[in-house]
C-alpha cells in the first residue's frame, strides 16, 4: 500500500466552522486515504488556550480527541481542561504562551515536513502570526476575513507566496469565487465589473421585504431563523460585505484599504450599538425604518425593479449598498439566503460568468476551507 502524504495542521479557531472542519476531517478518513492524504492535526487554538500535540514531529491529535475538542468548545468550555483526561497526548499553552508556541511551531515544521496554518477565527490579532508563518515557509489558508483586510503592508505579505495561501471560504464559504477570478485573471482576460450579493442575511432581507413585508419584522425573523448574528447590525452595518468586496478588489489589483470603501449602513449612527442597545434597537429603532425602506421598494417595483443589497467593483471604485437592479437578472431573481456574484470581462462581456449557490453557514464554510487545505497537498514532501 502506498504512504500516505501527511498535512501536518494547526487550527486556529474552535467556533462554528472551525468545529465542523475538525468533523469534517474525522468523517473524511477514508475518502482522504483513497485519494493519497492524511491530515495530520498537531495543534488547535482558542483565543485563551493553545493545545498542542506532545511532539509535533511524531505525534498527532487521534480522531477521539478531536471529537472532545468539538464537544468541549460546543460547551463554551475551555481547552485547557483536555489535559485531564489527554495530558499524555497534549500539551496546553495559555495566553501569554500562545503566540510564542505557535511561532515555534512554524519554525519547527515549515521548512521540514511542511505546515498548515488554517484561521478559521474572526480575529484581527491572528494577522501576526499568519505573517510569521509565510516567512517560515508555511501554507496558510483563511476563512477569516480580517486577516486579508488589514493593512496593504499585512495583505502583501500574506499574498506574496501565491502558491501558499488560500482562501477561498473568506468570500463565499464553499463557493468557488477566488478560483474563477484567479484563473480568468490569469488567462489574460481582464475584469472590469463585479457585482454580487455576498450576504446570505442581506439576500434574506432584501427578498423579504420585496414581498411587501416590513424591514422590522423580516430581521426579526432572520435573527430568530439563525441567519443573523447576535447584533443584527453587525448584518445591516454591511461591514462584513466590505471586507469582502476588499478581498475581491485586491485580487483585481486595487491599492485600497477598508476606509476607501463607500459603505451604506441599513441603519443611522443614532441607532449605532454604543448608544442603543441591541433590545431597545429591535423593539423602537428597527421599526422607524420601515417606511423608508418600502418606499424604495414600491419606487423599485414601479421601473420593474427590485432592492438588493451588492457590492459593486468597477473601474478604481468599491462600493456596497442597496442598488435596485432588473427583476430578471441573476441577482434580481435572487431569493433567500443564497449568494450572487457577476462577473465581467473581455470574454464575459454581454453575459456575465455568474456564480451562485449557498454562501453561508458553518458545514458549506467548513468544506470549502478543507477543499482548500487539499489543494495544497502538492507543497508537501
Amino acid at each position: 500500500m502506498a504512504t500516505l502524504k501527511k498535512i501536518p495542521l494547526v487550527l486556529m479557531g474552535c467556533g462554528g466552522v472551525g468545529r465542523q472542519l475538525l468533523q469534517h476531517i474525522v468523517s473524511c478518513r477514508s475518502l482522504h486515504a483513497n485519494l493519497g492524504v492524511h491530515l495530520r492535526v498537531v495543534g488547535v487554538s482558542d483565543s485563551k488556550s493553545l493545545v498542542v500535540a506532545s511532539d509535533v514531529f511524531t505525534k498527532e491529535f487521534n480522531d477521539n480527541l478531536l471529537s472532545e475538542i468539538c464537544r468541549l468548545k460546543a460547551d463554551h468550555s475551555s481547552l485547557s481542561t483536555l489535559i485531564s483526561g489527554f495530558g499524555g497526548e497534549c500539551q496546553v499553552f495559555l495566553d501569554s504562551d500562545l503566540r510564542g508556541k505557535l511561532s515555534e511551531i512554524a519554525s519547527l515544521l515549515g521548512t521540514s515536513t511542511g505546515l498548515a496554518f488554517v484561521d478559521c477565527s474572526a480575529s484581527s490579532e491572528t494577522v501576526e502570526i499568519l505573517t510569521q508563518a509565510v516567512d517560515l515557509g508555511c501554507c496558510i489558508v483563511l476563512a477569516n476575513k480580517k486577516p486579508l483586510t488589514s493593512t496593504k503592508e499585512d495583505y502583501d505579505k500574506l499574498v506574496s507566496r501565491p502558491r501558499r495561501i488560500r482562501y477561498e471560504s473568506t468570500v463565499g464559504a464553499g463557493l468557488p469565487v477566488i478560483a474563477s477570478l484567479n484563473r480568468i485573471l490569469s488567462s489574460g482576460d481582464p475584469v472590469h465589473r463585479i457585482v454580487g450579493s455576498l450576504s446570505g442575511t442581506l439576500g434574506y432581507v432584501m427578498s423579504e421585504v420585496e414581498d411587501g413585508k416590513p424591514l422590522s419584522q423580516v430581521v426579526k425573523a432572520a435573527k430568530s431563523l439563525g441567519y443573523t448574528e447576535p447584533d443584527p447590525r453587525d448584518d445591516l452595518s454591511g461591514m462584513d460585505v466590505a471586507r469582502k468586496a476588499l478581498i475581491l478588489a485586491r485580487l483585481l489589483g486595487m491599492r485600497i484599504n477598508i476606509d476607501s470603501i463607500k459603505i451604506e449602513s441599513l441603519y443611522p449612527e443614532e441607532m449605532g450599538p454604543n448608544i442603543m442597545s441591541v433590545e431597545d434597537f429591535l423593539s423602537t429603532g428597527l421599526p422607524l425604518l420601515d417606511n423608508d425602506i418600502g418606499e424604495r421598494v414600491r419606487k423599485a417595483s414601479l421601473n420593474g425593479n427590485v432592492l438588493r443589497y451588492v457590492c459593486v467593483i468597477e473601474g478604481s471604485r468599491c462600493t456596497v449598498g442597496i442598488q435596485e437592479l432588473p427583476k430578471n437578472s441573476p441577482l434580481g431573481r435572487l431569493r433567500g439566503s443564497d449568494n450572487v456574484l457577476e462577473i465581467y470581462s473581455r470574454c464575459y462581456s454581454e453575459q456575465p460568468l455568474v456564480i451562485q449557490g449557498a454562501g453561508a453557514g458553518n458545514d458549506t464554510t467548513a468544506a470549502g476551507v478543507l477543499a482548500d487545505i487539499l489543494d495544497i497537498q502538492d507543497l508537501f514532501p
